[in-house]
C-alpha cells in the first residue's frame, strides 16, 4: 500500500497545472497570429552591389549571372553593377545582358568609383541596363570590337586603320581610275559641276555621310552586328542610338557630364547613396511591366564573390591555363619516360585537365593548340628515339609558335605574356641542348658493359695455344680466344676485340 501511494503522488506532482496548460496555451495561440499576419520579406528594401572590376569573362559572368538570380529569388528591390573594366570577352558580354535584359529585378550599372571606366564591353552593359549611372571623373566607350573570335573589345581606340602600304594605294589608285573610266565610257560625266558643287550646300545641317567601313567582309560583319545590337539596346531603353553606333564605328569615349548631357546615361552619382536618391522614383521597365523604382534609404547588401566565381576567375587567367597545360604534357613525358615516378603523371594529369577545362570557355584559337600538340608529341618522340636533337627542336619550335597564335583575342587581360612564353621555349631548349650534350659525351667513353667492355684489357692464358686458338681467363670467367701459337699457359694476353664469346687476343709482351 506503501508503495502504491508513493507512485500517486508522483503522478501528482507531475500532472501540469492549470496556469502553465493556459499560458502555453496563449503562446500557441498568439504564434499562430503572427504566422497568419502579412509580414514584409526583409530583402523587399534591400538592395545588392555585384562589383564588376577588372576584364570580363567567364568568372564574372559566372558571378553576376547569380548575383542577379539570388535578388530574384530574395525578392530585392534593386540589383546595381559597381563597374570598372576595360572590356572583356564577347560571349560573356552577351550572356551577362542576356541575363539583364531577362531580369525579374531592375539591374542599375553605375561606374564607379571616381577614375573609373566602363570601355568595349562595359559600354554595351552600360546601355543594357535599366539604370545607367555614372561617377564624376569616369568616362565610357570605344566599343569597337578587337577581332574576330576575341570579343567584346578592349579599351584601346581600334577603329583606327593601319597605314596604308605602297601596293595597297598604287591598287587603290588603279582601282580609281578603273572606275573613272568606266563612269566615263557610262556618260556619267556630263552632270553638271554647278550641281556637284550645290549637292553638300544643300545638306549642310544634315549628318556628314559615314566612310565607307574598310577590312575584311568578316571584320565589316562583326562591326555591323555591334552597331545593330547595341542600338537595340540603346533605343530600349530611349538612350542615345547614335552616338552608341559612333562608339562602334569610331571608338568615341566620353566622360560622365558629357555622357549625361548626349542622353547616353541616365545620372551622374557621386556614390551608391546618391545613386539610389536619384534613381527613387524613376520608372523602368524590366520585362513587359512598368516598375517604380522605390530604392531611397534601402539596405545596401555587397555580394562578395564565393570561391567558385575565385576558382573560376584563377583558372582562367590565360597565363596560368598556359603553365598548367605546359606542366600537364610534360609530367606526363615524364612519367612515360619514367614509369611507376607517379608523382609526375599525378601532378600532370590534374594540371592537364585544369587546363582542358580553362580552354573550353576562353577563345582559343585550334590552329595554335594544334602546333602545340604537334610539337609536344615530337618532343615526346625525341625521348623515346634519339635525332640527335632534330625532332625535339622541332618540337620546341612548334610548342613556341602555338603558344603565341593559341588565344585567338586581343582583350586586355586575357592573352599571355609573351615573355612567359620566350621563358618556356629558352628553359626547353636548354634541357634539350644539356640532354644532346650528355648523350655526345656518353658515345665518347668507352663501355662498361657487354663483351665490347673486355677490349683492350688484359688477361691471362689458361692453355698453350695451339693451331691459333687457345682459352684465356679474366675477372672469374673463362673465354676461348684466337691468337698466337706463340701465347703460353700463364702468359699475359690483350684483348684486341670480341667475336660473340671468342675473343681475340694478342701477347701483352708482344705489344711492350
Amino acid at each position: 500500500m506503501k508503495s502504491t501511494k508513493m507512485t500517486s503522488t508522483s503522478l501528482a506532482r507531475r500532472r501540469p497545472r492549470p496556469a502553465f496548460r493556459l499560458a502555453s496555451l496563449l503562446l500557441v495561440l498568439l504564434g499562430a497570429v503572427l504566422l497568419a499576419l502579412p509580414q514584409p520579406r526583409a530583402s523587399e528594401r534591400t538592395v545588392f552591389v555585384l562589383d564588376i572590376y577588372g576584364p570580363i569573362g567567364p568568372a564574372i559572368k559566372d558571378y553576376m549571372v547569380r548575383g542577379i538570380e539570388r535578388a530574384e529569388d530574395e525578392g530585392a528591390a534593386m540589383v546595381v553593377l559597381r563597374m570598372d573594366t576595360p572590356g572583356g570577352l564577347d560571349a560573356s558580354m552577351r550572356d551577362m545582358i542576356s541575363k539583364i535584359l531577362n531580369s525579374r529585378v531592375p539591374v542599375a550599372t553605375w561606374v564607379g568609383p571616381p577614375g573609373a571606366r566602363a570601355a568595349s564591353a562595359g559600354t554595351y552593359i552600360l546601355y543594357a541596363s535599366h539604370v545607367a549611372a555614372m561617377a564624376p571623373s569616369t568616362n565610357l566607350g570605344a566599343a569597337t570590337p578587337v577581332q574576330v573570335g576575341g570579343g567584346g573589345g578592349g579599351g584601346e581606340d581600334q577603329s583606327r586603320q593601319r597605314p596604308r602600304t605602297p601596293i595597297e594605294r598604287a591598287r587603290d589608285a588603279l582601282t580609281s581610275e578603273r572606275e573613272a573610266a568606266e563612269a566615263a565610257d557610262n556618260g556619267d560625266e556630263a552632270a553638271p559641276a554647278e550641281d556637284a558643287e550645290a549637292a553638300p550646300a544643300e545638306d549642310a545641317e544634315a549628318e556628314p555621310e559615314r566612310e565607307p567601313l574598310r577590312g575584311t567582309a568578316t571584320e565589316r560583319k562583326v562591326i555591323e552586328d555591334a552597331v545593330a545590337y547595341i542600338r537595340g539596346l540603346a533605343e530600349r531603353h530611349g538612350r542615345n542610338a547614335d552616338w552608341a553606333e559612333r562608339a562602334v564605328r569610331e571608338a568615341v569615349s566620353l566622360t560622365a557630364t558629357d555622357a549625361l548631357e548626349k542622353n547616353v546615361i541616365d545620372l551622374v552619382a557621386e556614390n551608391l547613396e546618391d545613386l539610389l536618391r536619384q534613381a527613387h522614383g524613376r520608372e523602368v521597365k524590366v520585362g513587359d511591366v512598368m516598375v517604380t523604382l522605390d530604392v531611397e534609404g534601402a539596405r545596401i547588401e555587397i555580394i562578395e564573390q564565393d570561391w567558385r566565381s575565385r576558382f573560376l576567375g584563377v583558372i582562367t587567367n590565360p597565363t596560368l591555363a598556359f603553365m598548367l597545360l605546359m606542366v600537364g604534357v610534360y609530367g606526363l613525358i615524364l612519367e612515360g619516360s619514367n614509369p611507376g615516378a607517379l608523382v609526375p603523371g599525378v601532378i600532370g594529369g590534374i594540371s592537364l585537365l585544369l587546363a582542358l577545362y580553362a580552354f573550353q570557355i576562353l577563345p582559343v584559337n585550334y590552329a595554335g593548340f594544334a602546333l602545340m600538340i604537334l610539337g609536344f608529341l615530337l618532343i615526346a618522340v625525341e625521348l623515346f628515339v634519339p635525332s640527335f636533337g632534330i625532332l625535339g627542336i622541332g618540337g620546341i619550335a612548334a610548342v613556341v609558335f602555338g603558344s603565341i597564335i593559341l588565344f585567338d583575342t586581343e582583350v586586355p587581360g586575357f592573352v599571355v605574356n609573351t615573355g612567359l612564353i620566350a621563358a618556356m621555349g629558352l628553359f626547353s631548349a636548354l634541357i634539350f641542348a644539356a640532354v644532346i650534350y650528355l648523350v655526345t659525351r656518353s658515345h665518347r667513353n668507352p663501355r662498361v658493359t657487354g663483351t665490347e667492355s673486355l677490349v683492350g684489357r688484359e688477361a691471362e692464358s689458361i692453355s698453350d695455344f695451339s693451331a691459333g686458338r687457345g682459352r684465356v681467363h679474366i675477372e672469374g670467367e673463362d673465354w676461348s680466344a684466337r691468337g698466337d701459337d706463340s701465347i703460353r699457359k700463364g702468359d699475359l694476353v690483350t684483348i684486341e676485340a670480341a667475336d660473340g664469346l671468342t675473343l681475340k687476343v694478342r701477347s701483352s709482351s708482344a705489344s711492350s
